[in-house]
């Protein structure tokens, strides 16, 4: 099983790094030339639906995405786990016109910063901290004037199913300085395809969005109920998926957190 699915895995990658870098040079050169186009909002939705039926035909990894209706129209944050890769791709069709949030190191890499920053990409700094926070901002309240829903993954990090999360402050600083509603997105794309797994595994990858936080809360209050949706969402889909089978090894570690999370679910209910 193994086996296979590491040449399923590796197939994949080959089909996947090789048409990633002729997109992101095709949208790279109609940037240099002619900016924001149809064509390349065109090319991007390609890119992310062809991504996600190759991970299904080759890989074996199905994509289930619900609650759509929770997406308010206009403007708004969408503030998602993340897990895998697949979340890009997952997400991207159902936002409109989104602008995520990306480092820095990625917009500085030759016709993919260039075809990203023509997709409204908004760049950070992570390195430098606090100072980088008001260009973001006047990225992120242009992007929202543009039209666009601005993308962000809270903890800035792909992170393991269950592992413990750590929010940061930049998606608390944008809800105070934006003042939209901030839908909450949760997953389990990393029981299928990790961030340190050398082998993507079969099953169904799925995300939901959660019913949209209002804007003007206070920062803790909203951090809070941000948390809580989106960790205790993206439980109850791990669960779900572990409960209908893992097509892939478990790790002791996985596992104790795991039946943690089962016992205290069972000691609520």
């Amino acid at each position: 099983m193994a086996i296979v699915q590491a040449l399923r895995t590796a197939l994949f990658y080959f089909i996947f790094i090789g048409q990633t870098a002729l997109v992101a040079v095709t949208i790279g050169t109609i940037a240099l030339v002619s900016g924001r186009t149809p064509l390349s909002w065109g090319l991007a939705k390609f890119w992310c639906r062809s991504n996600l039926a190759y991970l299904r035909a080759i890989a074996g990894v199905k994509t289930k995405v619900s609650g759509e209706e929770n997406i308010p129209a206009g403007g708004c944050i969408i503030a998602a786990k993340h897990q895998s890769d697949w979340d890009v791709f997952a997400i991207f069709p159902y936002t409109g016109r989104p602008a995520y949030i990306v480092k820095k190191e990625l917009m500085r890499i030759p016709f993919f910063g260039w075809a990203a920053r023509s997709l409204d990409c908004i760049e950070v700094d992570r390195k430098r901290g606090a100072e980088a926070i008001p260009l973001m901002m006047a990225q992120a309240h242009a992007a929202i004037e543009r039209g666009c829903r601005i993308v962000i993954f809270p903890e800035g990090t792909r992170r393991a199913p269950l592992a413990p999360a750590d929010y940061r402050q930049g998606i608390v600083r944008l809800y105070m300085e934006l003042k939209v509603p901030v839908v909450p997105v949760a997953l389990n794309s990393g029981l299928f395809w990790g961030r340190n797994s050398l082998l993507i595994w079969p099953g169904t990858a799925e995300a939901k969005f959660l019913p949209p936080i209002e804007a003007g809360l206070a920062p803790d209050v909203f951090l809070d109920r941000l948390k809580k949706a989106i960790e205790s969402g993206s439980d109850e889909l791990i669960l779900k998926a572990a409960e209908n089978g893992l097509g892939r090894p478990v790790s002791p570690e996985f596992q104790a957190r795991l039946d943690a999370l089962k016992e205290s679910r069972a000691q609520v209910s």
